[in-house]
């Protein structure tokens, strides 16, 4: 039995090694992208301290309701950039095929790199936390703060499996523009940006088009400033997207060899 044991336990040991060498690949190689790593953390942070604390004056129940909006903001880009334009990227360079011959687990580069994404969400909410309870003299209690992160971090996924899909339909060079055309205006219609009552009526009643717009409010749901609608409803929606966009995504990975 300890000879049976042994040796399943060393099968076993180099298959969470090549995850674990995977997801360090993939950090850094996102370390070693400026023009992800800086707007990834940096544009959420500064829109926040613009906002929230030079316009908004730093203080009131406002300054939490734009930290989750702009967290929700923060982690959709982590999750929309991280994977559609590396997997544009590496479908363009044959290195998904690549890939394929390997011998490594199955899906060891999707957990990779859904970790990483996990992880740039983490820090974009850390980033914000620290902001708004210094500058910006947000309150709330530890359970508060540990589940807005806790939303940030599972709900930059749904937005990873769009991403990933959207890096099927288009090639390395024309993925930032794809997403961009996506992820602004989503942002600004959802209401992430700017409360939804100072947008015209009709493009208000039809935010809840957007996955982002769902996020945004499960985060807000965090600090009591959200609309007012169902949880569950919120959830569904993101769980389908998430559930949709991945087998769209796979379907076409397939497809293409």
């Amino acid at each position: 039995m300890d000879v049976l044991a042994d040796t399943a336990s060393s099968a076993s040991a180099p298959r969470w090694r090549s995850y674990v060498l995977e997801a360090r690949c993939e950090f850094l190689r996102l370390l070693r992208e400026p023009m992800y790593v800086l707007p990834t953390l940096l544009f959420p942070a500064l829109f926040y301290v613009l906002f929230a604390v030079l316009l908004g004056g730093g203080r009131g129940p406002a300054a939490a309701q734009l930290l989750a909006g702009y967290g929700a903001f923060g982690v959709i880009g982590a999750g929309l950039f991280g994977f559609g334009v590396t997997t544009a990227l590496d479908r363009a360079q044959g290195f998904l095929q690549l890939k394929r011959a390997l011998p490594v687990p199955p899906g060891a580069w999707l957990l990779a790199r859904m970790a990483m994404a996990m992880l740039f969400a983490a820090m974009v909410t850390l980033l914000l936390v620290a902001l708004a309870a210094t500058l910006a003299g947000v309150a709330l209690p530890a359970t508060r703060w540990a589940l807005l992160l806790a939303v940030n971090v599972l709900g930059v996924l749904p937005f990873c499996a769009l991403g990933m899909y959207l890096g099927t339909l288009v090639g390395g060079n024309a993925a930032p523009a794809l997403i961009n055309l996506l992820f602004l205006p989503m942002s600004f219609l959802s209401g992430l940006l700017l409360p939804l009552a100072v947008l015209p009526d009709i493009l208000a009643r039809l935010a809840p088009a957007w996955p982002a717009y769902h996020l945004g409010q499960v985060a807000l749901k965090v600090v009591d400033g959200d609309a007012g609608g169902s949880l569950w409803l919120h959830l569904a929606v993101l769980g389908l997207v998430t559930l949709a966009c991945f087998l769209l995504a796979r379907r076409r990975l397939a497809s293409a060899g």
